[in-house]
């Protein structure tokens, strides 16, 4: 068992599997969540709840965040009874959030201001990765601050990579939600253009599966597609809102992302039509009203 005590805020889809996963690897948990009452399971393995964000902080060595947005992130760690609130020097922040890169490099900087250190480690891989304990971390951060935040990211995630310093494992974020952008919907307009040209698309899926059109997203979210059925996996509301940390970042850098402004415009509309807690595949939803399919 590991000597660090964890603290861990937020326990919504993703940070519930998350603080379960490190109970389960032997770490001493303690847990804060806005809305008390969720995620009972973890009582059972021995996560102990507190009130506020302070308390978790003031018997932690390490505080993991996993919250929606930016906002989010600065409330929990800088608000009243935040984690600010109770820390002390040789402490370490990993936020799993997503969140704005240069945001993360000022948060970054008020904690070392009282001797705390910030990991910057957002995660993919849904709530199937959160679950499994097989999520991709891409950190931000010291070396040394994610050496030792390591262990601890080894209980929740399978591929760790430091990518440089404090912001750029959110950059790197932005980067993986607009290649995502583009694939779900190249899946959904394959998918669509299969089912009305008549095509066992489910015998299309398995075809492709051996061949450059091979992805995550067509193996693993094309079934959704074509049954235009949507259970949670990543929610499209999160995914519109981890688009506009990319396009804001895009416009910092001059850069121009037609398709990532595309898919933002189609969770726009969905999010409007009561689609907002629904798996982002739902994207095809768009492509399958388009074409005269159920959507």
């Amino acid at each position: 068992m590991s000597d660090e005590r964890v603290g861990f805020l937020g326990l919504g889809t993703m940070g519930a599997a998350m603080a379960a996963n490190l109970a389960r690897a032997g770490f001493a948990v303690t847990a804060w969540n806005r809305t008390p009452g969720r995620a009972p399971e973890l009582t059972e393995l021995g996560v102990t709840r507190v009130d506020t964000p302070a308390a978790v902080a003031a018997s932690s060595n390490v505080i993991v965040v996993c919250v929606s947005d930016t906002p989010d992130v600065e409330a929990v760690l800088f608000g009243p009874d935040g984690v600010a609130a109770g820390t002390r020097v040789g402490q370490l922040v990993i936020d799993c959030s997503t969140i704005s890169p240069s945001a993360t490099r000022d948060f970054a900087g008020r904690l070392a201001s009282a001797g705390v250190e910030l990991v910057d480690a957002p995660v993919s891989g849904g709530s199937e990765g959160a679950q499994k304990g097989t999520l991709t971390i891409f950190c931000g951060g010291e070396a040394a601050a994610v050496q030792r935040a390591t262990p601890i990211l080894a209980a929740m995630g399978k591929t760790i990579t430091h990518v440089g310093p404090s912001g750029s494992g959110q950059a790197v974020k932005a980067v993986n939600q607009v290649i995502l952008a583009g694939t779900y919907i190249g899946v959904a307009e394959g998918i669509v253009l299969g089912l009305k040209a008549g095509l066992d698309v489910e015998q299309v899926v398995a075809a492709l599966g051996g061949g450059a059109a091979q992805s995550w997203v067509l193996a693993n979210r094309s079934g959704r597609m074509i049954a235009n059925d949507y259970p949670l996996g990543f929610k499209v509301a999160l995914h519109r809102k981890d688009l506009a940390i990319a396009l804001e970042l895009a416009r910092e850098m001059g850069a121009d992302l037609p398709g990532a402004e595309l898919a933002a415009d189609f969770e726009t509309d969905l999010v409007a039509a009561g689609h907002a807690d629904e798996d982002m595949s739902a994207l095809a939803r768009v492509i399958r009203s388009r074409s005269g399919l159920p959507g």
